[in-house]
């Protein structure tokens, strides 16, 4: 009798510890998600930030080119107002890229523009800071991955459910930005 109670001490000892385990992976999972995705944030506001100083930049140059001027400055606009979803997020982030392609295929019918020495800092920039746009969404999208496998693989899906834990959404480009924009002069 006594191994018995043993036994079964071991293994409920065990399965406690299991599930404590499970719990705090998925919350690590969890804030990792949360944390990939606030650097997602930093970075589109860093960029979000630039682009009104390109657009000013490019105004003293194209000043007839108001039509793509005026689209940059509501696709910025649209991605400050958009809800704090990666859907959202990603629908407004799609719109303001494809707008900057277009100013910068606009760049290309103005030599004296793609000389000038702000212009092409705030372009380096720009550039730049999509590189890091492109790495937190890619590290986002891994994250999401790890942890929607774990909410749904057995056994922790067990506790992901009395957690009431939900998959998240991947930060997806849309049709319109795998695109590149036609420009014509």
């Amino acid at each position: 009798m006594k191994v018995f109670l043993i036994i079964v001490a071991i293994v409920v000892g065990l399965v406690v510890i299991w599930a404590i385990a499970a719990y705090n992976g998925l919350i690590q999972r969890r804030n990792r998600v949360e944390n990939s995705w606030s650097q997602i944030d930093v970075q589109l506001k860093r960029r979000l930030d630039l682009v009104p100083n390109l657009v000013e930049t490019v105004k003293g140059y194209a000043a007839h080119e108001r039509e793509t001027l005026d689209a940059v400055v509501r696709a910025r606009n649209a991605a400050i107002a958009a809800p704090a979803t990666p859907g959202a997020q990603a629908s407004a982030d799609n719109l303001l890229t494809g707008a900057l392609r277009q100013l910068f295929a606009l760049s290309e019918a103005y030599p004296d523009l793609k000389a000038n020495q702000n212009f092409l800092a705030l372009q380096e920039e720009l550039t730049a800071t999509e590189g890091r746009v492109a790495y937190a969404r890619q590290f986002y999208n891994d994250t999401v991955l790890a942890y929607n496998t774990k909410l749904e693989t057995f056994p922790t899906m067990f506790i992901a459910r009395s957690m009431k834990l939900e998959k998240r959404e991947y930060f997806e480009a849309d049709e319109a930005a795998r695109t590149a924009p036609k420009v014509e002069f």
